[in-house]
């Protein structure tokens, strides 16, 4: 088959498109025919050499994949050959076939197309697990989703809006991104580089603060997170692009009753993961089957041009998703 091939660690012109041996499924897994795969910034952390897949998953990059089942595992009951399929993997989504757990995998609802399926597992499930699973956010007053134009911001917007409506949406972006993000039914937007957070937290929120903050920049934003929380405030750190040390005060943390939860998808117990997508397709899928909630798609490439996508999100100018496709393969 067909896959995106890393040469070595690097930059985007590392990936080659060439062959390698087809997989073939063991007892609790589907083989799935890819239609659609996604970019995600672990992707991107992963062809530089900073993130590799759990033991026993493909070395192929690619997290999610949407597709057709084209043969299963001897233990699998549910789904069978022909039928639509979306999963969350530990690798192999840039390739013609991937991989997929059955207890990792969902049906794809009727009216959602393949290539908005592709963009459904990896940043929505990180979305829900975080502001609802762990950060407990329905029905408190206010949230912080840092990033916004992101794929993972835009899932959480969409989440929020959806299945907690009461709650305040406020969300930072750069400059040129303002405008979308208040379009996707952000209450308050902040441009990051113009103002400072913290403040605008302040005054937004009449010196009370959020109850949870979805953060993926980690150090850098560590203090003034801390400032924007709540009492008893909730911050979900989920990447560390702005650093890995920081100084933080604990006693001010101890008064305030505030936690810190820091939480990776890709590296929990595949039962974990498990339990996690059960609840996700039960509370979440039937928005996008009902067309409550649709992916945004920013790009779309052919699986060859892995790397053309690879350089447009590391511009940052992207909002929403970018997609790789296998229907030129």
């Amino acid at each position: 088959m067909k896959a995106i091939i890393l040469s070595k660690f690097g930059g985007p012109e590392v990936m080659q498109y060439g062959d390698v041996e087809k997989p073939s499924p063991g007892a609790d897994q589907l083989l799935v025919r890819v239609m659609y795969t996604s970019v995600n910034r672990p992707d991107v952390i992963q062809r530089m050499g900073n993130y590799p897949p759990p033991p026993g998953d493909s070395e192929i990059l690619g997290l999610e994949v949407a597709g057709v089942v084209e043969a299963t595992g001897d233990n699998t009951t549910r789904f069978q050959p022909g039928d639509r399929v979306v999963a969350l993997v530990g690798g192999g989504g840039y390739a013609q076939y991937a991989l997929a757990r059955e207890d990792h995998s969902m049906a794809i609802p009727d009216s959602v197309h393949f290539e908005q399926a592709a963009c459904i597992c990896e940043t929505y499930i990180t979305a829900y697990l975080n502001l609802f699973l762990l950060g407990e956010l329905q029905g408190r007053k206010s949230v912080l989703i840092h990033g916004g134009g992101g794929g993972v911001a835009t899932s959480a917007i969409q989440l929020c809006k959806a299945l907690s409506p009461d709650t305040e949406v406020i969300v930072t972006a750069s400059s040129g991104k303002l405008d979308r993000v208040r379009d996707q039914g952000a209450d308050h937007v902040i441009d990051y580089r113009e103002q400072d957070f913290a403040e605008e937290i302040r005054r937004i929120t009449g010196k009370r603060g959020v109850d949870v903050i979805l953060d993926h920049i980690g150090a850098q934003y560590l203090e003034s997170n801390m400032k924007s929380l709540a009492l008893a405030g909730t911050l979900m750190l989920i990447g560390v692009m702005g650093g890995i040390r920081a100084e933080l005060n604990l006693a001010t943390m101890m008064v305030k009753r505030q936690r810190i939860i820091g939480s990776v998808l890709r590296s929990r117990p595949v039962h974990e993961k498990a339990a996690i997508i059960d609840q996700f397709e039960t509370s979440v899928m039937p928005l996008f089957a009902a067309g409550t909630i649709e992916p945004m798609i920013s790009a779309r490439f052919p699986l060859r041009d892995a790397a053309e996508a690879h350089r447009l999100m590391e511009k940052g100018g992207h909002f929403g998703k970018i997609i790789l496709s296998n229907q030129d393969a």
